[in-house]
């Protein structure tokens, strides 16, 4: 963990600050509230991503998922299955 500049202050409701120190301690504070803002920059850089690529999916680009995913997966999973049973009967 990156210490921050000297003088660096961030301001927090005394509550807060109660609730998160009965949480993990007075000494774990600065790490609890490093861990927070770097999970939440992250869930609002996907967040992001995803309107972002919002309407790049067309359906007619995927006719194998026509029946649903599941049904997808399923076929899949049983190509590898006959293919298994192929090879080890011609040993």
């Amino acid at each position: 963990m990156k210490r921050a500049a000297p003088g660096s202050r961030v301001v927090l409701p005394s509550g807060l600050i109660s609730a998160i120190d009965a949480a993990v301690g007075r000494r774990g504070r600065s790490r609890f509230i490093l861990q927070a803002a770097e999970r939440e920059l992250k869930r609002l850089a996907q967040a992001k991503a995803l309107r972002a690529a919002a309407g790049s999916w067309a359906d007619q680009d995927h006719s194998e998922l026509r029946k649903g995913s599941a049904a997808w997966v399923n076929r899949i999973r049983s190509e590898g299955k006959r293919r298994l049973a192929r090879v080890t009967r011609k040993r």
